[in-house]
């Protein structure tokens, strides 16, 4: 039994003012979130972030801001745990070569990874990133809070 599952995800905007989003599909069952993914034992939450973006985006990343935290319960969609999410800014220190697409669920299927997942990232413009595009509630809450946050300033 897994009773908590610590997340840590990252909001990119580029310099065209595009979000970086990712489409995937494990499990038969397909999402859209930020990237990033789970805390592994010993690791803290921004190496874990830095250590996620590296394995699917495969370029850097530098943390800007803390974003916002789950506070409300939250059932995983995949398990019995309870979900626990950090979001954060982050920009690129490092080229960013992956291959981006601007349909969604544009899948390579040659590109499966070791759990057997699909994912494709998609660049979608600050001002047309709704909640409906995000499946997961606190990616939703998390995109309303930075928008709160980027629009202060």
């Amino acid at each position: 039994m897994f009773p908590f599952n610590v997340r840590v995800y990252g909001i990119l905007v580029n310099d065209q003012q595009e979000v970086l989003i990712s489409d995937e599909r494990t499990e038969n069952v397909s999402f859209t979130k930020f990237p990033g993914g789970g805390l592994e034992y010993g690791e803290g939450l921004l190496d874990a972030l830095i250590r996620e973006y590296k394995e699917e985006c495969a370029f850097d990343i530098a943390i800007m801001r803390h974003i916002y935290t789950t506070d409300f319960y939250e059932k995983s969609s995949f398990n019995d745990s309870q979900i626990i999410s950090i979001y954060y800014q982050v920009k690129n220190i490092s080229a960013i070569h992956i291959r981006t697409t601007s349909q969604a669920f544009d899948f390579d299927a040659q590109q499966r990874d070791e759990d057997n997942k699909l994912q494709a990232f998609r660049w979608v413009h600050i001002d047309e990133l709704t909640t409906a595009d995000l499946t997961f509630k606190t990616d939703q809450i998390a995109w309303m809070e930075f928008l709160k946050i980027i629009k202060s300033y």
